[in-house]
């Protein structure tokens, strides 16, 4: 098995992972980036995008590409791989890819992400990007005028279900009991909306629609308590049970919180493990849009290039900005 150093690796592509490798090649640190089984991340299974800044639109895979082109045109080295075992009890941290590859890093920075958790069903799958969506605050401005559901109980669901109301014409909430668990707040504003209308010991059975263009009409919802077969006319389907973040490569390693999400300081991307950092939705409980992701992938990279400063393993950029390894006096 060969073994290659690198002073930063980068676990990751999505926009944390390709911004991290722009300002870690930018800071000459010469980092490798190892893209997993999902180049691009959950962007490249969206269509438009309407909320990046400096595009009004642009598609999720087109946008993914861009930023892999960025990252290599500054120098980072791109490998087509996966992860398959991480140890982080002594530095230089050892990655251990697919191919067999073993890869030692001063620093790693970890933009695995977090995948959205979805109902399993064929049809589903199917219209992922045309009509059915994890994330309204994404694709909710699509629906103007239309209506939609939103399937849930908890307050990532009902937080949609009020979001949606903004753009849509109706919005029923699909839940599979007759009580939610979001927080009572949150359940008082649902009840209140006169765009919202609950469908209560419900649950999803199949999303049809048009083949050419594919886009979603509609939703066959079964009663779990009759069985009974109903039709649900609908424009959009929003899946709102929750994100996993992808935490298997460290989850016995570093502290998490909030159904498993990797813990770092406040106001900055470190973890528990000095020298390991931690950007964008693998950390995110909260935002999870690609323009947060992208800020923390740089945080990530800022925050190693100090890191590696500190140890005297590398000079501090003259591109950070005050207060990242500047003299006091310097920054007042």
């Amino acid at each position: 098995m060969s073994t290659t150093h690198t002073k930063v690796l980068i676990v990751g592509s999505g926009p944390a992972g390709y911004t991290a490798g722009v300002y870690a090649s930018r800071a000459m640190l010469e980092p490798m980036l190892v893209q997993g089984i999902e180049p691009g991340g959950q962007l490249t299974t969206t269509t438009e995008v309407e909320n990046w800044p400096g595009d009004t639109e642009v598609q999720g895979p087109d946008l993914m590409v861009r930023m892999e082109a960025h990252a290599r045109a500054m120098g980072c080295n791109i490998v087509h791989d996966i992860v398959t075992d991480l140890d982080l009890s002594q530095r230089p941290f050892t990655a251990t890819l697919d191919s067999g590859q073993a890869v030692t890093a001063d620093a790693i920075i970890l933009a695995t992400g977090a995948r959205a958790k979805w109902l399993g069903l064929p049809t589903e799958d199917k219209f992922k990007g045309f009509g059915v969506s994890a994330c309204a605050t994404c694709d909710g401005f699509f629906y103007r005028g239309q209506e939609i559901v939103v399937v849930g109980g908890g307050n990532t669901a009902v937080e949609e279900a009020l979001f949606l109301t903004n753009f849509a014409s109706k919005v029923t909430l699909i839940h599979r009991r007759d009580e939610l668990r979001a927080e009572k707040i949150l359940q008082n504003r649902l009840m209140k909306n006169p765009k919202i209308e609950t469908l209560w010991f419900h649950q999803i059975e199949e999303v049809y629609g048009s083949e050419n263009p594919l886009g979603v009409e509609g939703v066959k919802v079964k009663n779990v308590q009759t069985g009974e077969i109903t039709d649900l006319p609908c424009k959009g389907v929003f899946i709102a049970i929750g994100h996993a973040p992808a935490t298997e490569l460290v989850k016995d390693q570093l502290e998490t919180h909030n159904g498993g999400y990797v813990k770092v300081e406040p106001g900055t991307t470190h973890t528990a493990i000095p020298g390991v950092f931690a950007a964008g939705d693998l950390t995110d409980h909260v935002y999870r849009q690609a323009v947060t992701s992208a800020g923390m992938g740089c945080m990530a990279a800022l925050d190693a290039e100090r890191y590696l400063a500190e140890l005297g393993e590398t000079d501090v950029s003259t591109e950070l900005p005050l207060g990242y390894g500047a003299p006091q006096d310097a920054a007042e």
